[in-house]
């Protein structure tokens, strides 16, 4: 699995205080919560996160695993438990502007519980 880490992680990141002695850290932190996604364990991924004092609305748009976004990775791999998780913490305008549901929609997954959890939220 691939997870690529984009410069608004760090930005993310860096703005909730926490520093990172390397990027090597940040790299760290976006493969765990793709393996965690992947696996469908959100945990793990809830202590990840409180461990390293990271909220996920502030990381989501810079976090990529395999070329998708967490939701859309959540729903190619069927980990609807943590997919709805991750829903109910990001913000409604960052759900509206991800095109996640429209993503779902046009690859089969719309009647997935994470777009509906989605269309839901965000008020499609």
């Amino acid at each position: 699995m691939k997870a690529l880490l984009l410069g608004s992680v760090m930005a993310a990141v860096a703005a909730t205080g926490v520093t990172f002695s390397k990027n090597a850290e940040a790299n760290e932190l976006a493969l765990s919560l793709c393996t965690y996604v992947q696996g469908d364990d959100t945990m793990r991924m809830r202590k990840k996160l409180r461990d390293s004092r990271v909220r996920i609305r502030d990381v989501y748009s810079g976090i990529q695993c395999n070329g998708q976004s967490l939701l859309q990775f959540a729903m190619s791999n069927g980990s609807s438990d943590v997919g709805t998780f991750i829903v109910g913490r990001l913000a409604v305008d960052d759900l509206k502007a991800s095109g996640d549901y429209e993503w779902a929609q046009s690859n089969g997954h719309g009647g997935s519980a994470i777009a509906q959890a989605i269309k839901e939220r965000a008020g499609l």
